[in-house]
């Protein structure tokens, strides 16, 4: 008896729909694999001729227009009105099936679609006499989509169908007609924030260098002779929570060759720090003394000083941009630059508005280099609020070389030896520790492995040969490379994990075992002797991260 009752109830809706002028609107829960996903629910109205789709977006739309067959995608960007138009035959197209399901009691077909990899299973039915679907994302079916699953572990499912003399919205006329690419940039620009840093700056060798106005907030100054460009910026309030990346930019200006290049920051808190000898001399660094009495400039974190914070490390190539069409080679598309991007997160301080950001690259060309930098926010609203702990231990980035500051020579015959404090309340604590070899003749560390070893207290934390093999990636980043007789380019070369027109992101040593107080680093480097004049150095960089409780 409930059975027939069933029956009659779907047959008199069947008929009342199909005699119906009325809005049909459907109700769909989503579920991720089988578990009901809360607060993400779509309703669809449809009438004869169109649908309007409504999920959890508080700025998107969606519409199909069954009439004319295309669908459309509105959203408000920035405060601007955009509206995407797609034909159904540019959508993925429907593979049909003989299989059939029950959706509240309706018959359903079954067919399949494959979107960008993702295979969807789709159920319509054809028993009311309405057209509708609760995406755009495949193209619409001769019926009302009751049902997809999306990878087999996302159900979309219509919950209720209801009727009311409610009209089906439209898409306004007043939103400007663009492409989907042009929506999709406009989109994802929007979800976070750029801050610009430097465009197109000059990073070179000249003497007689002057700065007006120092400390300026987003005003560039250059120091060491030119190779050094920073600037004072200020951060975004919400920058607990969210994710900040660094993307630079760099074209050759007329230097050939590939050079060590360093993007870095340090603390506003004290003037203790890197801004002094950039704007008085070498002189303002503390001084650290090997075994053979040679001398290094400001490499070690001490009371009255703490070094550049390193947030990328990187190579520019061997001369892209400036020289693609002075070594032309058929079959050879140089790229235009040299593109780097890191997520710098770790590094970014959450207790101050203020910081300033530096770029160096090392060389003594008049042309030098052209350097865009950014700073992106990637703001993250459920994220857990951190109060990071950042703290520089070592450098022997010689970022002012031009201005006489040392290279890191020490580790032939002595080991970089320091003394660091805990403070108390700390988790997830590591090392970031960032090591390229160099010495560029064919036994010089450039292009020999050797070992890196950091001891904490006495224990060893770190061990490793640092190498890098996939330098011939990048090829077409060094058009100024010189080619060998057996084929190979000097930017092919592997090299101690560096490679022309890369960069290098820094190994993570866990450090949570530390303890409140005084702790001893020992950094060993197996360095090889010098030939004639040419030495070998190591780019090292030490920087504990990790939040506070």
């Amino acid at each position: 008896m409930r059975i027939i009752k069933t029956l009659f109830f779907v047959l008199l809706c069947n008929s009342l729909f199909a005699q119906s002028n009325k809005t049909a609107t459907i109700v769909y829960e989503q579920y991720e694999n089988k578990k009901l996903i809360k607060d993400r629910i779509i309703t669809v109205k449809c009438s004869k001729t169109n649908a309007s789709i409504i999920n959890s977006s508080a700025t998107e739309r969606f519409y199909i227009n069954y009439r004319k067959q295309f669908t459309t995608k509105t959203g408000i960007i920035s405060d601007k009105k955009y509206a995407v138009n797609t034909m159904f035959k540019a959508l993925s197209q429907a593979e049909f099936t003989n299989e059939t399901d029950t959706v509240l009691g309706y018959h359903c077909k079954k067919v399949n679609f494959d979107v960008f990899s993702n295979k969807i299973q789709v159920w319509y039915t054809k028993d009311l006499n309405y057209k509708g679907s609760p995406s755009i994302s495949f193209a619409p079916v001769d019926g009302l989509i009751l049902k997809y699953v999306f990878n087999g572990n996302r159900t979309v499912v219509a919950k209720s169908i209801t009727m009311s003399d409610e009209a089906v919205d439209l898409p306004a006329e007043d939103y400007l007609k663009v492409d989907d690419p042009t929506y999709a940039a406009a989109q994802i620009k929007a979800r976070y924030t750029t801050i610009p840093v430097f465009y197109h700056e000059q990073i070179n060798f000249e003497h007689d260098i002057k700065n007006l106005q120092e400390d300026v907030l987003n005003q560039t100054y250059r120091y060491s002779k030119g190779n050094v460009i920073v600037k004072k910026i200020k951060l975004p309030k919400n920058r607990d929570k969210g994710m900040f990346f660094i993307q630079l930019c760099d074209w050759s200006n007329g230097d050939a060759y590939d050079r060590v290049g360093s993007v870095f920051t340090f603390s506003t808190k004290s003037d203790k720090n890197i801004l002094n000898a950039l704007k008085k001399g070498i002189g303002q660094f503390p001084v650290y003394s090997d075994k053979s009495k040679a001398l290094y400039q400001g490499i070690i974190a001490k009371d009255d000083y703490s070094p550049a914070v390193e947030l990328m490390r990187f190579f520019t190539p061997f001369g892209v941009g400036h020289f693609n069409n002075k070594r032309p080679i058929a079959g050879y598309n140089w790229c235009d630059s040299a593109v780097f991007k890191q997520d710098v997160t770790s590094l970014i301080p959450t207790d101050e508005d203020e910081i300033w950001i530096g770029v160096y690259i090392g060389n003594y060309d008049k042309g030098g280099h052209k350097v865009s930098l950014e700073l992106d926010f990637y703001p993250e609203p459920e994220m857990t609020a951190v109060n990071k702990y950042i703290s520089p231990l070592f450098t022997t980035v010689n970022i002012m070389e031009a201005a006489g500051q040392n290279y890191g020579k020490l580790f032939q015959d002595d080991t970089l030896n320091m003394q660091f404090e805990i403070p108390d309340s700390l988790q997830d604590l590591n090392l970031l520790f960032t090591t390229t070899g160099h010495g560029g003749w064919d036994t010089g560390d450039e292009f020999m492995p050797k070992l890196n070893q950091i001891y904490i207290d006495g224990k060893l934390v770190f061990h490793h040969i640092p190498w890098r093999t996939d330098c011939g990636t990048y090829r077409l980043l060094n058009p100024a490379s010189g080619n060998f007789p057996d084929g190979l380019s000097s930017s092919d070369i592997s090299r101690s994990n560096w490679c022309p027109g890369s960069l290098t992101p820094p190994f993570i040593v866990p450090l949570a075992f530390l303890t409140k107080g005084k702790h001893s680093l020992q950094l060993i480097i197996d360095q090889g002797k010098p030939e004639g004049t040419s030495f070998s150095h190591w780019c090292v960089t030490g920087v504990l991260v990790g939040n506070r409780k």
